[in-house]
């Protein structure tokens, strides 16, 4: 089944209502003659959004991925770009409704090149930030990274285990990570070999 209409809509939470962005998506996909294939999800862009997922998977070469707003598929122009590129090397179009974006015309073909000029400078803005802040710590002396755990923690984590706390207990105890622990315990158990 080719030349569909692939919806993702997206709310924050379960007060905020998803119609107004089905309705305009229902109506994209009756003015083009495509039938809808919907996916919603109610969460944060911030955390893992299956349905966008199972969307990207769904596409086929030939059919238009819509949303009805930018910000509801991206949390940055780098993601953005991303995710339109990979719509693009499946034979996808890309429409955002509201912002008036459509890659199946030419002006919204230049959008989407300057959204990857975006994405780059946003890239390079971050990775510039970053090394600027990694120089200046170190010049203060400072390297990054937690500080090393002494031998005298190390020996009372394996103490505390030993006699039966569990890992988390000792992690809330010492202020340390539970992965942490269990490294602590396999330097004591490799040492030992």
């Amino acid at each position: 089944m080719t030349n569909r209409i692939i919806g993702y809509v997206r709310v924050s939470t379960d007060g905020q209502d998803e119609a107004l962005q089905i309705d305009a998506l229902e109506r994209y996909a009756e003015a083009q003659g495509k039938a809808l294939v919907l996916y919603a999800d109610k969460v944060s862009s911030r955390k893992v959004r299956l349905q966008l997922d199972e969307a990207m998977k769904a596409m086929t070469s030939g059919d238009t991925f819509a949303v009805y707003k930018l910000d509801r598929l991206a949390r940055s122009t780098r993601e953005l770009y991303e995710l339109t590129d990979a719509m693009k090397a499946q034979g996808v179009e890309f429409v955002s409704l509201s912002d008036s974006i459509d890659t199946n015309t030419a002006n919204g073909r230049a959008m989407m090149g300057m959204l990857a000029v975006f994405a780059e400078f946003e890239r390079d803005i971050i990775s510039e930030r970053t090394r600027a802040g990694l120089e200046a710590a170190k010049r203060r002396g400072r390297t990054g990274g937690r500080p090393a755990i002494d031998n005298k923690t190390k020996r009372q984590v394996k103490a505390l285990f030993e006699a039966g706390e569990s890992a988390t207990d000792i992690a809330k105890e010492y202020g340390i990570g539970r992965s942490t622990i269990y490294k602590i315990l396999n330097e004591e158990k490799t040492a030992g070999k």
